[in-house]
């Protein structure tokens, strides 16, 4: 099942991102990414705070010990998936794999779908869609489309302290509120989402 869940309200939603604190603290500090962010390469967005505890072993794996929650426009985060080109051929967007292929060649940005993951961390059968920009659109990111940077950190290891110690519900509580997110139609459509 592919539904976008996120936290948003009418005109941002919160996206993730997990780094080293050489790259997040500055940006806490400064409300946008500056150096040693780099611009050159292509950094991936994630609406999913439970994908990306997943991903990041709950900020304890190298290189992803700082937890950010980057608010964005929804005009930007729109704009990227307009020109999104999923990781794999998908049959309900793409006519064959020759036609994905030139679009992936050309793709500004690409989209995945991965298993959604529960508290605990195992895989559902929801699916959790990442955003990866490419280094010749990571400029509107940085530059236009982010709102504001806040560190999440401590958040995350408060929920991961209750979970380690058995309090699930405690743990439950803190997880920031996701829903759906309203696509327009078309969007639906190019996307593939249920």
């Amino acid at each position: 099942m592919r539904t976008i869940r996120a936290g948003f309200d009418q005109n941002s939603i919160t996206v993730y991102q997990a780094y080293r604190p050489e790259i997040g603290v500055p940006a806490v500090e400064q409300g946008r990414f500056v150096p040693p962010f780099s611009r050159g390469r292509m950094t991936w967005i994630k609406p999913s705070f439970l994908w990306l505890m997943a991903r990041s072993n709950w900020a304890r794996k190298p290189g992803q010990e700082m937890i950010l929650a980057v608010r964005i426009t929804r005009t930007g985060w729109e704009e990227a998936l307009e020109q999104a080109v999923p990781t794999h051929p998908d049959r309900r967007v793409y006519a064959g794999s020759d036609q994905w292929r030139a679009h992936f060649a050309k793709a500004l940005v690409h989209v995945q779908w991965d298993p959604e993951r529960t508290l605990r961390g195992q895989k559902s059968d929801a699916r959790s869609i990442q955003i990866g920009l490419s280094r010749h659109i990571v400029d509107r990111y940085v530059d236009d489309w982010t709102v504001a940077i806040e560190d999440r950190t401590p958040l995350v290891r408060k929920i991961h302290r209750h979970l380690m110690d058995g309090q699930v519900s405690k743990a439950e509580r803190l997880l920031p509120r996701e829903r759906p997110y309203p696509l327009p139609a078309p969007l639906a459509r190019h996307l593939a989402t249920d």
